[in-house]
């Protein structure tokens, strides 16, 4: 007798993005884009959006704004992609990728 577990959730997906803060949320965005659009189903997903400090602080220090381009991106994700809610994001003391999306899903 074989038994085949179903209800286990695959992997989630993750990304992880480096360089100037612009480009950075402009390749999550598209990313979370083909996310969904492979998930089929954007109820079925669940966002996580990790931020360096340190890596942070480095733009910024490398002449990067956080405005307008941070607000620009909450309200496009917020107002595009019928999210129930914006994807939960965490600030991480640790050096590492500016940003990284993980999106867990459901089958």
């Amino acid at each position: 007798m074989t038994s085949a577990v179903h209800d286990d959730l695959p992997a989630p997906l993750v990304w992880t993005f480096d360089g100037p803060l612009e480009r950075c949320l402009a390749d999550l965005e598209d990313a979370l884009r083909r996310a969904i659009l492979l998930v089929g189903d954007v109820s079925r997903v669940a966002l996580l959006i990790d931020l360096s400090l340190p890596a942070l602080l480095q733009r910024v220090r490398a002449g990067d704004a956080l405005q307008p381009a941070w607000g620009e991106f909450v309200r496009r994700v917020g107002d595009d992609y019928g999210l129930p809610a914006f994807p939960r994001v965490r600030h991480l003391r640790a050096p590492g990728p500016l940003a990284t999306l993980v999106v867990a899903y459901r089958c």
